[in-house]
């Protein structure tokens, strides 16, 4: 599976830890995240990241293009909710194609956990009959 990972500044730590957490489910897929926040996540797993532009610099839009194609599994987006952001438009953006391409979100740790453990149970598997 396609998983992608988007992390606002405040949020970055928090997704290098839950990559490290989850280590030995997200070895078996292919991985995808905007700029620094793949960076991050190679840094501390050693995992491959196929990494888009940073966020604000069109990271967002070059993973939504991948979202219309299909080609995106799962998105988990840590997000700051209470400090908005100038592409604002593009985050929601994403949401939207998440809800047209019935692409599991996970907008924070608490779901993370619950898509990460799904996926790992076979739970998910669904995907690969969808995007067919």
């Amino acid at each position: 599976m396609n998983i992608a990972f988007v992390a606002h500044d405040s949020k970055k730590k928090l997704m290098q830890n839950f990559c490290i957490a989850y280590r030995g489910i997200l070895c078996k897929h292919e991985l995808y995240a905007t700029g620094t926040t793949g960076r991050l996540v190679e840094e501390v797993t050693n995992l491959s990241v196929h990494k888009f532009l940073a966020g604000h610099l069109g990271g967002v839009q070059q993973m939504a293009t991948q979202m219309e194609q299909n080609q995106i599994d799962m998105l988990i987006f840590l997000r700051d909710a209470n400090a908005p952001k100038p592409h604002d438009p593009d985050i929601n953006n994403i949401f939207r194609l998440c809800d047209m391409h019935n692409i599991p979100l996970a907008t924070n740790l608490a779901t993370a956990e619950l898509l990460i453990k799904s996926l790992d149970r076979g739970d998910l598997d669904w995907r690969d009959i969808y995007k067919q």
